[in-house]
């Protein structure tokens, strides 16, 4: 890409008397040439005492959550910084090496901030009857909670609860797409919420 020409070469073109036109393609060529010059001048506004306005940044260079002020201890801390969303196979409610790596960081965050309860919520996009699927849920729900009791977390401010084939991320034939829906998401509730 041609950089844009300056402020004052853009004056300059402006105050250039005007020659008689060129004929056949050297015309052509002086004539396009003058127009891209002086179409380059169009982006500095009124005034042609300064450089062009810089574009705006497409991305910043800034590290993943620098700037960023998240309380620790914040509902938002566990979000970003620990993550509520384990996955599992189809038609199983075990815990894999990936799920445990989350599931190990809930409870170092919930155990080192012990006011938030929370909400183990299963959910299930696997072949079978809508009864099937609550069931598995609910199992998938009661392996992260006991996973997380056997990391230290107290019993008491964990509650379980199914949902199936309810709320589902998407509603899709494919198998990448359903495996979204095999899911626990772990809730945090404050005292109100309980």
């Amino acid at each position: 890409m041609t950089p844009l020409p300056s402020a004052a070469a853009c004056g300059r073109a402006a105050r250039r008397p005007r020659r008689r036109a060129a004929t056949g393609a050297a015309g052509l060529a002086v004539a396009l040439a003058a127009a891209l010059s002086v179409g380059g001048c169009m982006g500095l506004g009124d005034s042609l005492s300064g450089p062009a306005p810089a574009p705006p940044p497409v991305a910043t260079d800034a590290a993943v959550g620098a700037g960023v002020n998240i309380p620790p201890g914040s509902g938002e801390d566990f979000i970003v910084n620990v993550g509520r969303r384990v996955f599992f196979k189809g038609g199983s409610a075990e815990i894999d090496a990936t799920a445990q790596v989350t599931l190990d960081k809930q409870a170092l965050w919930l155990n080192r901030f012990p006011n938030w309860n929370v909400k183990v919520q299963g959910f299930a996009d696997d072949p079978g009857a809508p009864e099937a699927n609550m069931a598995l849920s609910l199992r998938r729900a009661e392996a992260v909670r006991d996973y997380l009791i056997r990391q230290g977390v107290a019993p008491v401010r964990m509650r379980v609860k199914a949902y199936g084939r309810d709320r589902l991320v998407r509603d899709c034939p494919d198998i990448d797409c359903q495996s979204q829906n095999r899911r626990v998401i772990i809730n945090l509730e404050g005292d109100e919420d309980r």
